[in-house]
Formats: structure tokens, C-alpha cells, sequence
């Protein structure tokens, strides 16, 4: 008669939590057109004084982090000149990405915004801005497909770790909308002042907020609780 085996007893499988990113979204700092004129990606345009400033204390916010593996910058001179006290702080080079780069305003790039304020246009780029694209430019559905499609592949090449990425308001906006889960049509209700900080944790099941427009004070140990 065979003997009876005993059963081996199966092994529970555990699953490690997954590895999240800080990702600190910073705006670039106040250039002499701030709020007057639509610059895009033209070429030239250079922090003001106030914007120099606001960008050597970003660095001292972000310098005085445990932690920061990377420094990305989107390539206009405005973003690379936010981005060198900020990576000088961690001792660290800023690495030019071009997905961070400002949307593509097309015919509208340099314009000054009051005169676009009075275009037809407007209207649907305020409320409706997912059915918009820029005459010869972007439409805001491919800038955000754009950054946020950048962030991931930035947070996948530093699982675990902090990395800055300097780029413009409305790529911030619109990777705010996304990882908050609201649609790009609502994005313009959110406020990215110069040289703010907003802080996302990303990991590859998507991202989560953290911290929204900061603009003074010490960051501190941004976690998901």
C-alpha cells in the first residue's frame, strides 16, 4: 500500500509596495513678460532680477532636502536659467529634457495677452481647452499627453527617489489635472505662480499629489501617509 504523502504547504506571496518618485514640478521664475505677453517657445526671453532671485530660493528650499537623485529642465533659457541654482544646491547638473517644454502657442506665440483676451477664441481656451489647438501650434490634449508622457519616463529612471523637473505653467497645470484625476477641461482653475513647487509621488501605478503651487517655506519629507 503507498504511503500518503503530506502536502507541502504553499508559499504565501508577498507583494513589495510599489517604488514612488517624488517629483517636484517647479515653474520656472519671473522673466520681464510675466502676465503681459504669450512668449511660448521664441527664443531670448531671460529671468528678470525678481525671477533670478525667486530661482536661487527654490534652491534653497529644495538644497535643504535629504534627498534629490536629478535636476531636468525644459531647454528654454527661462527653465535651464530656474534650474542651475537648484541643481547647484545638490551639487548636481540640470539635464536638458525637451518633454518639459512650453506648449506650442503657434501663430499666438508673442503676443501680448491682453489683445488675445479680446479674440473669440479665448473663451473656449479658458473653459474649454481640450477641444483647442493653437493656430500652426499644440493643442492642449497633446501638451498634456506630451508632459505627462515626459514625467513617467523621468520617474521610471529613478524609482524611490526625488527629481525636479523645471518646465511652465500650463505643462504643470495640465500634469496637476491628470494626476488629481481632473479632466483637462478644469485644468485652468489651477494656479502655478512662478518658481512655485508642486510635488507629485509616482510609481507605476500612476501618480498622486502631494503638494500643489508652494511658493515659500521648507518643502519637508513629502510622503503618501
Amino acid at each position: 500500500m503507498p504511503m500518503a504523502t503530506k502536502a507541502t504547504p504553499s508559499k504565501k506571496r508577498t507583494r513589495s509596495a510599489p517604488a514612488f518618485t517624488t517629483v517636484l514640478l517647479v515653474r520656472h521664475g519671473n522673466t520681464p513678460t510675466t502676465g503681459k505677453v504669450l512668449p511660448g517657445r521664441a527664443k531670448g526671453l531671460h529671468l528678470s532680477d525678481t525671477g533670478r532671485a525667486q530661482a536661487v530660493t527654490a534652491g534653497e528650499r529644495i538644497g535643504a532636502l535629504a534627498r534629490v537623485d536629478a535636476v531636468y529642465c525644459s531647454p528654454l533659457e527661462r527653465a535651464r536659467e530656474t534650474a542651475a541654482p537648484i541643481a547647484a544646491a545638490r551639487g548636481l547638473r540640470a539635464r536638458v529634457d525637451r518633454g518639459l517644454l512650453e506648449c506650442d502657442f503657434g501663430d499666438w506665440t508673442g503676443a501680448e495677452l491682453s489683445a488675445l483676451m479680446k479674440k473669440p477664441e479665448w473663451a473656449t481656451v479658458q473653459r474649454a481647452p481640450s477641444t483647442f489647438r493653437f493656430p500652426n501650434g499644440e493643442s492642449f490634449t497633446e501638451m498634456q499627453v506630451r508632459i505627462v508622457s515626459a514625467l513617467d519616463r523621468l520617474r521610471a529612471a529613478h524609482p524611490g527617489g526625488t527629481i525636479v523637473c523645471v518646465s511652465h505653467a500650463d505643462p504643470i497645470k495640465a500634469a496637476v489635472a491628470h494626476a488629481v484625476g481632473t479632466h483637462l477641461d478644469l485644468f485652468q482653475r489651477i494656479v502655478i505662480s512662478t518658481c512655485s513647487v508642486s510635488a507629485l509621488a509616482w510609481s507605476d501605478h500612476g501618480p498622486a499629489v502631494l503638494a500643489v503651487n508652494t511658493t515659500g517655506g521648507p518643502i519637508g519629507d513629502l510622503a503618501l501617509s
